[in-house]
């Protein structure tokens, strides 16, 4: 055209694969820029994650926790080994065999019912039936041989639970309008224990199954308080090395990290600088025992209430097992320490009515200061096509009868009968405390952990195999607890082992100067003082738990639950 210039076709058909030279180089830069984005992410995160690590657990503390995960890692890998794997299979499914020839039942005395019936029986064939499963061999829990387990209030009280039972057998609090009797005494049962525990004006509880279920919903509300309020979503804990395991149930139900923190001799509280040290941006929740399961051991709640208070994080503190002797040791004239409300920095409290409270089981509160902590452990779903559906706990329906039981208990013990089950019960620990401490056939050979203030006391052996005196104790009729980290044996006094805590004290006696008569004989003939160990404490504790890597345990304790459903 005249007047225009044109591009010779050469320049321009160089000019076009110029550009599209220069798009692919972009988006090739776009693509190493994006890696190099990620990348930076990634090292930013694991940086970070570093840091609060050292922080955390200092230099010593990291590189022990890496030489720990290291060992249990090459140990597991050992366990997996062809050869080993088969001798280890062996042992294990030996062991199994061995708790299920104890636990289920078999000869030609036993009938098993795996089916229905096709004509439904009797009431007294049922009945006839119920009294033979009752008396079915078991350690005697009904003459105080059990530690803890069985918290028997009377048979008196039984009798009334009984009663409660019979009247609400169909009731389920979820429906409050068909069922009002069961929502009014829940919120009385509430309202009690919260002033028990000292709780300010405009705080809440809910009931629960359990003190499982109420340590989950304590882990969840801080959960979601921590994301509602401060957008944490990568929630972390701080727990005591002794806190009741539900902590760990929650952290991995939950997504919670959990860190444990080490409560060193000679007084197994926690300790409260490392609980400081690990405290960062993820924090949720701090937690402490009053007192814990393992020693019986009340933490320095005071000192992590502060703690709590200056870092404003929540401080949930377990009562579960002090739940109705913890708050009155000082009106039963014992030594207490503070661990309730009263403490600003304790925004919740478990506690359990079916142990001290002598509640049927199944029975245990969650108190939280305020009504806006209970909130966060709600479910809502307002969306369902089956209506607008709340609960507000992990269940949906709840045993109405059970309610029913729980609450005529705290009304028919009173404060009086709490008070007068408290210096019973107290009262008989301390004895067996002074016995091991001041009893020349105890005191050489045992040593209690810790100050105990309740109805928990731990001893391990400076002389002895501990695991050999549980098992002989076991060989006695005993029921006690073996502990690991450190190897000892805790008592949890009942109302029944009131009764025979001389017996115990006496066969604990005997048991030592038995153990100590072998180790006699071994040194006679020549094979040495510690013999070998086959009990079965011996054998899960000290030989299995001793392992790095606990991968056997966990599958003995798998073996043990499939057996609790064989029929």
């Amino acid at each position: 055209m005249p007047g225009t210039s044109r591009m010779p076709v050469s320049l321009r058909n160089s000019f076009t694969v110029k550009k599209g030279g220069s798009s692919s180089q972009l988006l090739s830069l776009n693509i190493d820029l994006f890696r190099n984005i990620v990348f930076f992410l990634f090292l930013l995160r694991w940086s970070r994650k570093g840091l609060l690590k050292l922080k955390g657990r200092g230099v010593f503390g990291t590189f022990a926790d890496a030489y720990i995960a290291i060992r249990r890692n090459l140990y597991g890998l050992f366990l997996r080994a062809p050869g080993v794997r088969s001798q280890v299979q062996k042992q294990v499914s030996e062991a199994i065999a061995k708790v299920q020839a104890k636990l289920v039942p078999s000869g030609p005395g036993i009938v098993r019912y795996l089916n229905l019936p096709k004509e439904g029986w009797s009431e007294e064939t049922v009945l006839k039936e119920l009294a033979t499963l009752a008396e079915m061999d078991h350690t005697r829990w009904e003459d105080g041989f059990v530690s803890g387990a069985v918290y028997h209030g009377g048979d008196a009280l039984i009798k009334i639970q009984t009663e409660a039972f019979g009247k609400f057998t169909v009731a389920n609090p979820i429906h409050p309008d068909v069922f009002p009797g069961v929502r009014k005494m829940e919120a009385e049962i509430v309202s009690m224990v919260l002033a028990l525990f000292n709780a300010p004006s405009g705080a809440a509880g809910v009931t629960t199954s359990g003190g499982t279920e109420s340590i989950l919903m304590a882990c969840l509300s801080a959960r979601q308080k921590a994301y509602a309020e401060r957008g944490v979503t990568e929630p972390e804990m701080i727990l005591p090395e002794t806190g009741h395991t539900a902590f760990r149930k929650a952290g991995s139900y939950f997504g919670i990290k959990v860190h444990l923190v080490a409560c060193p001799a000679p007084n197994y509280q926690v300790d409260i600088r490392s609980v400081s040290r690990l405290i960062n941006s993820n924090t949720v929740l701090l937690v402490g025992s009053a007192p814990n399961f393992p020693h019986g051991i009340i933490d320095d709640i005071t000192a992590l209430s502060k703690l709590a208070v200056k870092r404003r994080i929540p401080l949930h503190v377990d009562c579960c097992l002090g739940s109705f002797l913890v708050p009155f040791l000082e009106k039963a004239g014992f030594e207490t320490e503070l661990f309730d409300f009263r403490l600003k920095g304790v925004t919740s409290i478990s506690c359990d009515t079916h142990k001290y409270g002598f509640a049927p089981k199944g029975n245990s509160t969650v108190l939280y200061r305020d009504t806006s902590l209970r909130s966060y452990q709600y479910f809502i779903s307002p969306d369902w096509s089956g209506g607008v559906y709340a609960s507000p706990s992990i269940a949906g329906s709840r045993p109405g009868a059970l309610i029913a039981g729980c609450w005529a208990s705290l009304m028919t013990v009173g404060e009086a009968g709490y008070i007068e089950a408290c210096s019973s019960i107290v009262g008989a620990t301390k004895k067996i405390i002074s016995a091991i401490e001041e009893n020349p056939g105890l005191n050489n050979d045992l040593e209690v952990l810790g100050h105990p203030l309740v109805s928990v006391v731990a001893f391990s052996s400076k002389t002895l195999d501990i695991y050999d005196i549980a098992d002989a104790m076991t060989a006695k009729g005993w029921h006690l607890n073996s502990l690991q980290s450190p190897p000892a044996i805790h008592v949890a006094v009942t109302l029944p082992i009131v009764k025979v805590w001389e017996k115990l004290v006496g066969d604990l006696e005997a048991v030592i100067e038995g153990e100590k008569e072998k180790e006699r004989v071994r040194i006679v003939e020549g094979k040495g003082a510690k013999g070998k160990s086959v009990g079965d404490s011996a054998a899960l504790y000290g030989v299995a738990g001793s392992l790095p890597n606990k991968s056997v345990v966990v599958e003995l304790a798998s073996g043990f639950l499939d057996t609790l459903y064989k029929a």
